[in-house]
């Protein structure tokens, strides 16, 4: 198996040491938002009758404690993620320097177990933080007309008990009801596949992507520790997995070649979802006022 070579810099230290993604974007012909607040979901969004399940947004410590929780058995205890926690975390959460200025959104099921994930980074926290998660992996230099109304999404998991599909959707439709009320038309992130393997699944996927589903260069990003594709087998006859797939029909797009996350032993490829993008029938199940 190869073996893939040892970063310069860890992901962790990228914050610190590359370019400061600048403060202010570029101004664009769009009004200055106001400040966006958490919104609660419905009580009765359940997209299954199998899988009941509520979303809700956190609005206390405990409950993003929850969220981190949830996180940290996934990504630790499932897949093996080395984490960069801020000092003082306590053990067996998952929080690092962005939670703080993040909404997130949470998924309970009947017994008000949280099983599912996601926060979002929006403009103005992200002009308060000073950038990005996605910029410790990528120059997002391309993207920043699009900051102003663009949302980062991250730190997606759902319970293991709980994949068959009732949980994404209700996030999913909570992210779409957010990003309308809030005047949001672009969401971004890091759709992450595990290189266990080695990174051959990884590269095989990206030389589909790259001809099927690849952004115009206008919107493409280059990421910061490369995974290397050219030393890799690319040509298995891989499966993409059912969070990337599920972007895709929804009208996402890839932005690039793949990051390398040695933390969390996967390769990482930028993703964008517009709005406008989403096919009809998606749009009239998750943008119900734009139908």
């Amino acid at each position: 198996m190869l073996e893939l070579p040892q970063p310069t810099l860890a992901l962790a230290d990228l914050w610190h040491r590359a370019p400061r993604p600048v403060r202010r974007p570029a101004p664009v012909a769009r009004p200055v938002l106001p400040e966006i607040q958490p919104i609660a979901v419905p009580q009765q969004v359940q997209p299954t009758a199998d899988a009941p399940c509520v979303a809700n947004w956190a609005r206390t410590e405990a409950e993003i404690e929850q969220a981190q929780r949830l996180r940290h058995d996934v990504f630790v205890g499932e897949m093996g993620a080395r984490l960069s926690n801020i000092p003082g975390t306590p053990a067996g959460l998952d929080r690092d320097i962005f939670d703080a200025h993040c909404e997130h959104l949470l998924v309970r099921d009947p017994k008000q177990q949280v099983i599912g994930t996601y926060r979002v980074l929006t403009p103005m926290a992200a002009a308060r933080l000073g950038g990005w998660y996605s910029e410790t992996e990528f120059d997002l230099t391309r993207l920043r007309p699009l900051m102003p109304r663009m949302a980062e999404l991250g730190r997606s998991c759902v319970h293991p008990d709980h994949r068959s599909g009732g949980v994404i959707m209700t996030l999913w439709a909570a992210l779409a009801d957010f990003m309308m009320r809030n005047g949001l038309d672009t969401m971004v992130g890091c759709a992450s596949i595990s290189m266990r393997d080695g990174g051959h699944v990884a590269a095989s996927l990206w030389e589909q992507l790259r001809k099927s589903h690849l952004a115009p260069i206008g919107h493409q990003v280059q990421p910061r520790l490369p995974l290397p594709v050219e030393d890799l087998d690319s040509s298995l006859p891989a499966e993409l997995p059912p969070l990337i797939k599920g972007y895709l029909r929804c009208g996402a797009k890839v932005l690039g070649a793949p990051a390398w996350d040695p933390d969390f032993n996967t390769a990482d490829l930028p993703i964008m979802l517009r709005l406008e993008d989403i096919p009809a029938r998606y749009r009239r199940h998750f943008l119900k006022d734009a139908a």
